[in-house]
């Protein structure tokens, strides 16, 4: 199986039980994300390096108007899309081999974690692994340590607060804080 296979299975929304092939490709794309990320972890780089090092790993063009301060982790690096304006704070983790899209002019904060692979609740079954996608919308802000669970949309505009877990869909324009996150208020335009 090849990369391309690989991501077009996992945005197609199929269950991974029972794939010897999925599982193997999912490794080496780990091993792979390893040697780059403890690459771009491991010393300094200029904003430049940061850039082409994130190309590696994701496989797609980063805009130059890109901006991470390491260390960032993530599993596979092939599933995930980055905009343009798009600045990540230290310490982020994505798991991404679910499908993280990340919008133009975001804001990721501090240890943020965005997760989009889960497990099954039945004990039986509990090694099987179900992905769902990962969407952050245009000028979107997340707080530090908050967390994304697989399957959320974030829509444009919208603030997750420092800490939040977010379990369901926030709308645009809100404020979302909370375990597990709720609304808190819409953002009118003078805010």
């Amino acid at each position: 199986m090849d990369i391309v296979e690989f991501l077009e299975y996992m945005n197609s929304g199929k269950s991974i039980a029972d794939r010897p092939d999925i599982g193997e490709c999912m490794h080496w794309l780990s091993q792979e994300a390893l040697r780059l990320t403890a690459e771009l972890n491991g010393s300094y780089h200029t904003p430049e390096e940061i850039r082409e090092i994130m190309e590696r790993l994701t496989g797609k063009p980063i805009d130059e108007s890109f901006n991470l301060f390491p260390p960032f982790y993530t599993d596979c690096g092939k599933n995930l899309t980055i905009g343009k304006h798009v600045f990540l704070n230290a310490g982020c983790k994505f798991q991404d081999q679910g499908g993280i899209r990340i919008g133009d002019g975001a804001l990721i904060g501090h240890n943020v974690v965005l997760a989009t692979l889960d497990h099954s609740l039945d004990p039986k079954h509990r090694a099987d692994i179900i992905q769902a996608p990962i969407s952050i919308g245009k000028n979107v802000w997340i707080g530090a340590n908050a967390t994304v669970l697989a399957g959320v949309t974030i829509g444009d505009g919208a603030v997750v607060a420092a800490g939040a877990v977010v379990t369901k869909d926030v709308p645009e324009n809100t404020v979302v804080g909370g375990v597990p996150a709720k609304v808190i208020k819409t953002i009118m335009k003078n805010d």
